[in-house]
C-alpha cells in the first residue's frame, strides 16, 4: 500500500520498476525489525543480569542482593533465543545492535519490572518452559508493545519501522507460541517469505495494480454512485483497486479473505468510516467481476463461494 501510494503521488517521477525495488527492500527492513526485536528482549534480560551482579557486589549487600529472584533471567525461552543458530547467524550478518541505545534497554527493563506481569510471573508456583512462553508473550503484548520509547527509537533509527513495531511483535509471538523445548538451539524462526508463490506475491500485486490502474478506477467509478471519484479520499481508492487486483489475480486466495483483510486495513490507516463505505463498493465490484468470469478461484480459493 505505501509503496503504490508513493509511485502514485510521485506524479511520473518514479518507475515500476523503483516502486518494485523500494517494496521489496522494505520487507526486508522488516525482517531486520523481526530480529532486532529478538536482540532487544535477550539486552534486556542480559540488562537484568548485571543489575544483579551489582547488587551481589555491593559493600554491605542484603539479603536479597546475596540471594536474588533469577526467574527473569533464567528464563528457558531467553536462554533458548540466547542459543537459536538461525538469530545469531542473522544478528552477527546484519550487524544489528542495541549498544547505542542503553537508554532504551534500561528503560525498558525498569517498565517490564514494575509491571504486575512481571509481579506475577516471578512469585507464581509453577515453574516450567510453558510458564516462561506464555510470560514472554504476555510482556510483548502488554509491555514491549506499549512502550512509547521504542516507537520513538525506531521511528528515528529508520523510516521503514514508522508502521512495523506493533505487527512484528505479533510476528514474534506467533513465532514463541511455536516454539518446543525439545527444539533446542534449532527452534525455527519465521523466513523472510514462506515460498516461492509469496515472494512473488508482493511484486506481482503491485505491478497489477500500477497496469491496470484506469481500468480499476472505472469500475470503482461504476459502483460509486452519488460519489464522484476525486471525492473519494485517495488511499481508500488505492486501497479498492489493490483488493479488486488481488481478488482477480489470486485464484487461491478467496474473496471473503481479501475483502476482510482490506477493510481492516483501511479501518486502521483511513477514515473512520472507510471500511463501510469499501466494503459496499467492492461487494459489488466483485459481483460484476464474477459475471463478467474475471474472478475464478481454485482449491482454497473456492472457500465461500459455492
Amino acid at each position: 500500500m505505501q509503496a503504490l501510494y508513493a509511485y502514485f503521488k510521485h506524479d511520473g517521477e518514479s518507475t515500476l520498476k523503483k516502486s518494485e525495488q523500494e517494496l521489496i527492500h522494505s520487507i526486508h527492513k522488516a525482517f531486520d525489525l523481526y530480529h532486532y526485536l529478538f536482540l532487544l528482549l535477550l539486552d534486556v534480560q542480559q540488562y537484568a543480569e548485571s543489575r544483579i551482579e551489582l547488587a551481589r557486589q555491593k559493600r554491605i549487600p542484603t539479603p536479597e542482593d546475596l540471594n536474588p529472584n533469577t526467574r527473569f533471567i533464567n528464563n528457558r525461552i531467553f536462554k533458548q533465543l540466547r542459543a537459536n543458530q538461525q538469530l545469531l547467524r542473522y544478528i552477527q550478518n546484519s550487524k544489528l545492535s542495541w549498544v547505542n541505545y542503553p537508554e532504551l534497554v534500561r528503560g525498558l527493563y525498569h517498565d517490564i519490572i514494575a509491571s504486575d506481569v512481571y509481579k506475577e510471573y516471578m512469585a507464581a508456583e509453577e515453574d516450567s518452559y510453558l510458564a516462561d512462553k506464555n510470560f514472554l508473550c504476555t510482556l510483548l503484548k502488554t509491555i514491549v508493545a506499549a512502550h512509547e520509547a521504542l516507537y520513538q527509537n525506531l521511528e528515528e533509527q529508520s523510516i521503514y519501522w514508522n508502521d512495523e513495531p506493533e505487527f512484528i511483535i505479533g510476528i514474534i509471538i506467533k513465532t514463541l507460541k511455536k516454539m518446543q523445548e525439545s527444539d533446542g538451539e534449532d527452534a525455527v524462526l519465521m523466513s523472510l517469505y514462506k515460498n516461492s508463490e509469496d515472494e512473488e506475491f508482493s511484486k506481482r500485486l503491485i505491478r497489477k495494480v500500477v497496469l491496470n490502474h484506469k481500468e480499476y478506477l472505472e469500475l470503482i467509478e461504476k459502483f460509486s454512485k452519488n460519489w464522484e471519484v476525486d471525492r473519494i479520499a485517495f488511499l481508500d481508492i488505492l486501497l479498492m483497486q489493490m483488493a479488486i487486483a488481488e481478488a482477480i489475480e489470486f485464484k487461491s486466495i478467496p474473496v471473503k479473505v481479501t475483502l476482510n483483510e482490506y477493510l481492516e486495513i483501511a479501518k486502521y490507516y483511513s477514515t473512520a468510516k472507510s471500511s463501510i463505505f469499501l466494503n459496499g463498493i467492492l461487494d459489488k465490484a466483485f459481483s460484476q467481476l464474477r459475471t463478467d468470469k474475471k474472478i475464478e478461484k481454485t482449491g482454497r480459493g473456492l472457500i465461500g463461494e459455492l
